[in-house]
């Protein structure tokens, strides 16, 4: 049933890329006294960039996330340039940067340790007129395969995702250029995608995502003809190349509300495309509950700066699948810690290839979930041994929402919790002593009596009475 849904989905005829209307487009100078955004608040290196291109004859403006992170009181995570000079133009005045990307290239600028990304206005990619051309610039589902088609800023504010990431501030005049009303979707907490969205999201299907983690994390409302077709395109993501997948997960996952963003990842069906079973995972009361708890303790540490270990986090999504696997091979007959390593392997390789977990993380992940075991054996010098291990503390934290989830006693978690925090003489205290077995009554055998004890039995060192019994 499933593969006839995902058939009938990708079988539909890929509507043809006409460029987004220019009529919708109307450009709305913003001044300072209505925004208040002042150049102060641009990162220096941002600044010089901008300033620095400006002088040489070209346009250069704020874009993206900083212009609209500013205007709703954040603090931008980066700032982002958008000039009308190419990437070669605008790598031959920054000394220190570098041309970068295949589907759309980009200039990295480095002032010092800060890193500006520019681009160069983006126009229409060619229309389905040229079949050749069409063939090459997007896939027969209708994603860009190819956007390196430089074009005016207008064209480049209607190529955007969303209305509120298409602002142009420009520091030099303390003023915000808006072409598509995205300055009033940001004051009525509206997220509304530009142009049809249909088309919007065959051309990159991440933007249903986007759309997702973008609402959360802004505490906006997806406006409704944006929210539509979601559903009816989730199956889309299974084209997008696993790397995007990860990189767009990870964002979700870092961005402080990873929490509700799972919860409307799985009410719009995109989990699908995500993370294999997750939602089989979420309808597991254990499973559901481990995961809320992580999550929104996740969300807890970003909101207070805190770091958080990539690694970790997917430990966490993918142990109930690793828990599910362990158990079925125990059942089969196969040894607890074979197969728990067994269940690794088989749910990492599924992982790399549907989401394309980096490899770096594979060591971080596997020891988190290995140590879990060790845990639950409370005797001996184990537990010494287990606390001098590199990542106890990231499978020490793993093991304590295990125990709050009620996958575990919370006693074992109290256990460990008063054992961090005791001396080492009561550590030891704190061991079950060791029953050692009865030894039975040792059976003594006869020993043969040399001559000299034969005639001198006083000399002998055995039990004399036994010796001659």
């Amino acid at each position: 049933m499933i593969r006839k849904f995902l058939r009938k989905v990708f079988s539909r005829k890929a509507p043809v890329a006409i460029p987004v209307s220019q009529s919708i487009a109307k450009l709305s100078i913003i001044p300072f006294k209505h925004h208040g955004i002042r150049r102060s608040q641009i990162s220096p290196c941002a600044l010089k960039i901008t300033t620095s291109l400006q002088q040489a004859g070209f346009s250069a403006y704020i874009v993206g996330g900083a212009a609209r992170d500013l205007l709703l009181g954040l603090i931008p995570k980066d700032f982002d340039v958008a000039t009308n000079a190419t990437p070669e133009e605008v790598h031959h005045i920054f000394r220190r940067s570098r041309i970068i990307g295949r589907r759309f290239r980009l200039v990295h600028v480095m002032c010092g340790s800060e890193t500006v990304e520019v681009s160069t206005f983006r126009g229409h990619s060619p229309v389905d007129e040229n079949e050749d051309a069409s063939i090459s610039f997007t896939d027969q589902h209708g994603r860009l395969l190819r956007d390196n088609v430089f074009g005016s800023q207008e064209e480049d504010a209607v190529r955007r995702d969303f209305t509120i990431n298409a602002l142009f501030y420009d520091p030099s005049k303390e003023e915000i250029l808006d072409y598509l009303s995205g300055y009033e979707d940001i004051k009525a907490k509206k997220l509304r995608i530009i142009g049809e969205p249909i088309q919007r999201y065959r051309e990159d299907p991440i933007r249903m995502l986007r759309a997702v983690r973008l609402a959360s994390k802004l505490n906006m409302q997806i406006e409704a003809e944006t929210a539509k077709p979601i559903g009816d395109l989730a199956p889309l993501l299974q084209n997008v190349p696993p790397s995007r997948l990860f990189d767009e997960m990870l964002k979700l996952l870092l961005s402080g509300h990873s929490l509700p963003c799972v919860i409307d990842l799985r009410a719009r069906g995109l989990h699908h495309g995500l993370l294999p079973m997750l939602d089989i995972i979420l309808e597991q009361s254990l499973g559901e509950r481990f995961i809320t708890i992580a999550l929104r303790n996740t969300d807890e540490r970003i909101k207070q700066n805190k770091p958080v270990s990539p690694g970790f986090l997917f430990a966490i999504l993918l142990w109930h699948e690793v828990l599910s696997t362990w158990h079925s091979l125990q059942a089969s007959g196969e040894k607890p810690m074979l197969a728990l390593f067994r269940a690794m392997d088989e749910i990492l390789a599924l992982q790399h290839k549907k989401l394309a977990i980096p490899r770096r993380f594979d060591a971080v992940i596997q020891e988190i979930w290995a140590m879990q075991p060790r845990f639950e054996i409370r005797t001996g010098r184990k537990p010494f041994r287990l606390i001098t291990h590199p990542r106890f503390r990231a499978a020490y934290d793993f093991m304590l929402l295990r125990c709050e989830s009620g996958e575990l006693s919370m006693e074992l978690g109290e256990w460990w919790k008063t054992f961090l925090a005791v001396d080492n003489e009561k550590r030891e205290a704190m061991l079950p002593k060791q029953v050692l077995p009865k030894k039975g009554k040792r059976k003594r055998t006869r020993k043969k009596p040399s001559s000299d004890q034969t005639h001198h039995p006083e000399n002998s060192s055995g039990n004399i009475a036994t010796d001659h019994e």
